[in-house]
């Protein structure tokens, strides 16, 4: 069997890997002319923990695990307001939690891709023929390409789901806020932040700052807008939302580079009935993404590449797993999507009794019943990694 791959993210990794460790024959393209690396910080946890660990990634990902002590609010002058312990986070769901730049979970995949997967950087799908017997894939340099099975997994602005399954507005729900994130190399800034994770208590604007492997910082970013539409110069309006900021903000705006070195994008969910297409599919963020606000999304692509590699190493029928794949994963998104909308609030809160109402929140974090109720809410449903089977 033959699959292509559109996108070279998590989802589109952790695929290509347990495929290929299945027999398939795999080629996956990125549209990015190298591996990305970077990105922001992540908390790993929830089901793709469980499979990161079924499937042998753990160890690794445990050896490029950041170690976050716990994140500080700080007021306009860097003084502490509230504190969020991470060993309490770690315990609310069972310890089974890493702190990971999302680059770095890519690394990761990436170094355990084996040889019968084809990396192709700089390139994406152009144009897509179902046939009864399989997908004629005409990729963005001219070549074509004969398989049995096409995979999207190339994000929220998908190229795949939009040839496929339609243009993006019919599945793409705007929650209403921007973010943005980038890496800062400067030792003194890296030393006046003290190795903390803080971020600014501050309504319908935040600023993040923490210190990454390598000896980095990365900054990160999320305001409010009514306006779904990314700016022109995602640069200058970082520095106009934020050039108020007191603390160290100040010099990380200083540092804020354009893209690509800039990661600039809306917070928005993807909402679709089906996730499949005769042989074509989606994964990962592509159909199933939840959003910053709900967290997890790392960890659900792990999860739903490994779910599909599993039903797909059943037998022939590659439409009927593409149906079990979906069948057993659109519940849990659905929870963690809806988990995400309400969460908004206390994310970002809008007012000064809503920014005092999440310090309460976080003081509640100390109480070992409330944690542990909260790690089961922030973990959701179980997900058991299923034994992967034979080559499809």
């Amino acid at each position: 069997m033959r699959a292509l791959i559109c996108g070279a993210g998590i989802a589109g990794l952790a695929l290509a890997r347990t495929l290929g460790e299945s027999g398939w024959d795999v080629v996956v393209v990125e549209r990015s002319p190298e591996p990305r690396g970077g990105g922001y910080l992540i908390d790993f946890f929830g089901p793709g923990f469980d499979v990161a660990e079924a499937t042998g990634l753990l160890p690794r990902l445990r050896e490029l695990a950041n170690p976050i002590q716990g994140v500080e609010y700080v007021d306009a002058y860097g003084r502490t307001t509230a504190t969020l312990d991470y060993a309490r986070f770690a315990d609310a769901v069972g310890g089974r939690l890493l702190s990971l730049m999302r680059g770095d979970v890519e690394l990761a995949l990436y170094e355990t891709v084996g040889d019968p997967v084809e990396l192709r950087f700089g390139r994406t799908v152009d144009a897509v023929e179902q046939r009864p017997s399989g997908v004629v894939v005409t990729l963005s340099d001219g070549t074509r390409e004969d398989v049995d099975l096409l995979v999207g997994a190339d994000g929220v602005h998908s190229r795949v789901r939009e040839l496929v399954f339609g243009p993006e507005r019919e599945y793409f729900r705007y929650l209403g806020f921007h973010t943005a994130a980038y890496l800062i190399d400067d030792p003194g800034l890296r030393e006046r932040l003290g190795g903390r994770f803080a971020l600014t208590d501050s309504i319908d604007r935040q600023f993040g700052l923490y210190a990454v492997r390598g000896g980095g910082v990365t900054a990160f970013t999320v305001h409010r807008s009514a306006d779904p539409e990314l700016p022109d110069d995602p640069q200058r309006t970082l520095r106009e939302c934020y050039g108020g900021f007191g603390w160290l903000v100040p010099d990380a705006l200083a540092h804020c580079p354009r893209p690509p070195r800039l990661y600039y994008d809306q917070v928005a969910q993807i909402e679709m009935p089906t996730w499949s297409d005769g042989r074509v599919a989606l994964v990962g963020d592509a159909c199933q993404a939840v959003s910053l606000l709900a967290g997890q999304g790392a960890s659900l692509a792990v999860t739903g590449a490994h779910l599909l590699a599993t039903e797909l190493g059943k037998g022939d029928d590659i439409p009927g797993a593409l149906a079990r794949y979906e069948r057993r994963l659109l519940p849990l998104v659905r929870e963690k999507q809806a988990a995400g909308r309400k969460t908004a609030e206390w994310f970002l809160p809008r007012s000064r009794a809503r920014l005092l109402a999440r310090r309460g929140l976080l003081r509640a974090m100390r109480v070992p019943g409330l944690r542990r109720a909260l790690g089961g809410a922030l973990a959701g449903r179980s997900f058991r990694a299923p034994h992967l089977g034979s080559a499809a």
